[in-house]
Parts: C-alpha cells; structure tokens; sequence
C-alpha cells in the first residue's frame, strides 16, 4: 500500500458568495507516477466530484490544464506528483495567476486571447501565389526554420503568462505568450510584415517591457523559452533601426556605460534611457528623488555630466574588445541579412 499524500486545492463557487479557500484532500496516489493530473483526477472522480479544473489530452499537447502548483506555473499533466510533495507529502494546487477565476481551478484566458489575437498571429503576405513550389507548398530553408521552431512549440497553455511579473505589474503588457508567437512570425521567412511587426511591437506594452525576470521560461513547459523569444524581437527592432524608444535607448545606454569603464552606474542609466527632458522631468526625477530617500543611491550632479565617473576595472581593455567583438559580429549579421557582400 502505497503512503497516503495529501492535496490542498484552492476552492471557489462564485454561486455561493463566499471567498475562496483551501481544501484538503488526502488519499492513496492512483499509482506511483501518477501525473498530478491523474491525481487531480482521481479527487473528482472518487472523493469529491464538484471540483472543476480543465483538461483534454493528457499528453501535454492540447495546453489545456494549466495550474499552479507549490505557487508556480505548471503543466499536471506531464510531472509527476511525487516531484512535488514537501515534507509532509502535501502538495498545493491553484488556479493559474493573471486570470480571474471563474470557479475553482478555471480561469477567464480572455486577455490571454486578446494578447495573443493582437499581434496578428498569423503568416501575411501580398501575393498569395509567391515563393511557392510546384505542389503549391510555401518552401522554407531549414536554417530559416531553426529561428522559429522553439516558438512554433508554444501550446499555448498559459502557464508563463500565469508568472509574468510585468504582466502582473502593468497589464498593458502583451505577455511571453504573445511576444513569443510574434517572434514566431518575425522571423518567418514567408511573412511580408516583419517591418510593421516590429513597429507595433516597440511600441508601450511591447518587447521592451519585459523584465526579464526568466519566471515565464521556468513554467514553460515547452522549448519555447518565451524570454529567448522576447531578446530575439529586441535583436531584430535593433537591426531594423527601430532606436527611438526608451527600451532600446536603456540597452544601448547600459552599453555604453559598461564601456566607460566597467562598472555599471545606475544613477546615469535613466537618463540614457529617456528621449526627452520632458519625460526626464516628469517620471525620472520624482523617481530619483525617492530612490535617494530610500538610499537606493546618493544623488549627485556629476552624473549628468557626460563621461566617466569611476575608474576603470582591472583587465578593461579585455571588456573593451569583447564589446567590440559583438559589434563587428552583430554588424555582419546585419549586413548578411540586407545581402551585403562579406569583405573579409
């Protein structure tokens, strides 16, 4: 006989008035890799059938049963319960995060949809009859395809989503869910809108609001890696030449700043970032006054002055050909891209 485990599901009825709250549910697993979703199951199916959750295919493909488990993103149906009981064999099961829970384990993917909907997810182009072969297949070089196929992975389940802090901060923010499928399209060679993508995608509540915090590539249950997907866009707004906005401004700012001399000073970094005085004196220095209140730094006027303010680290001319190095590489990526020819 197996030992008896014991899993504390997040309860709501929104037909009852009441707030949500923990049930406890202790049994004998199915069998001793059970998935979560085989246990989850066997709760409504032999203890208590009022529980309500989602699922479909039980093979990680459908994306349908996403929850939280032990307080992150999951798919239930592909880990095994006994890879996630604590000290006293319980495990604790809830509703993705981000949605409003319309009862128990289900939530409201609406904005999801939204997200994902609003980045026109699917392969434009002008001449529907273009760049296909005989059998009336658009053809795709399989090193072209090795940009995108982590992305065309995503099943779309929600469980990045469910952690995104900056969605959870602002939620104007398309999400990793979203970001990814874009990328997904950026790079496919068959779309004829890469340039407006990449416009739309600059745009607040785009790429550059990501705070790559890597929450959405550890609940992924995929090879998407929506983190990876979001740096890929930036890679490519880059080599658009879309600069004039504050996400790209920050990156290249933080560059320039380690070039000085190593070390990277925080106090300058905002206001590289930032595109006009205007915007400098109405969000940046309220910030910068509270961070000084709070000790996050010590103000000082030096720093809006151009140059270096610290002395260099040891061994920085090694940082110095390193950034160097990636320039000249990221200006033959470009160059290859606009089929300039290779002088070296």
């Amino acid at each position: 006989m197996s030992e008896m485990i014991t899993f504390r599901i997040r309860r709501f009825n929104p037909e009852s008035g009441e707030e949500a709250y923990y049930e406890d549910f202790t049994f004998e697993p199915p069998n001793p890799e059970a998935t979560l979703l085989d246990c989850i199951n066997h709760i409504k199916w032999h203890i208590d059938g009022t529980l309500t959750y989602r699922m479909s295919c039980r093979s990680a493909i459908c994306g349908s049963c996403a929850m939280r488990v032990n307080g992150g993103g999951q798919l239930v149906c592909n880990a095994q319960f006994h890879d996630f009981l604590d000290e006293n064999g319980m495990v604790t099961i809830e509703p993705v995060g981000n949605m409003p829970v319309v009862k128990d384990l289900v939530t409201d993917f609406s904005d999801f949809w939204n997200k994902v909907h609003s980045v026109n997810p699917y392969v434009q182009y002008a001449d529907e009859s273009a760049e296909r072969s005989n059998d009336g297949e658009h053809r795709m070089d399989p090193s072209d395809f090795a940009k995108i196929d982590e992305a065309s992975t995503c099943i779309l389940c929600g469980a990045c989503y469910s952690e995104c802090v900056s969605y959870e901060a602002d939620r104007n923010f398309l999400g990793p869910a979203a970001l990814a499928k874009a990328q997904r399209l950026v790079n496919d060679t068959r779309d004829e809108t890469k340039h407006e993508r990449l416009e739309a995608l600059s745009e607040y509540g785009g790429m550059w609001d990501c705070a790559h915090c890597f929450a959405c590539v550890q609940a992924c249950p995929k090879p998407v890696n929506p983190l990876y997907r979001i740096i890929d866009l930036r890679r490519e707004a880059h080599k658009e030449g879309f600069h004039d906005n504050n996400g790209s401004r920050h990156a290249r700012g933080f560059v320039e700043i380690i070039e000085e001399s190593g070390w990277l000073d925080e106090a300058k970094l905002p206001v590289k970032s930032v595109g006009s005085v205007g915007e400098w004196v109405a969000d940046l220095l309220p910030m910068g006054v509270r961070m000084g209140l709070k000790n996050k730094y010590r103000p000082n006027p030096i720093h809006l002055i151009p140059g270096r303010h610290h002395p260099e680290i040891p061994k920085m001319e090694e940082v110095k050909t390193i950034i160097q190095k990636t320039r000249l590489d990221k200006e033959d990526e470009t160059a290859e891209a606009e089929g300039e020819p290779d002088n070296g």
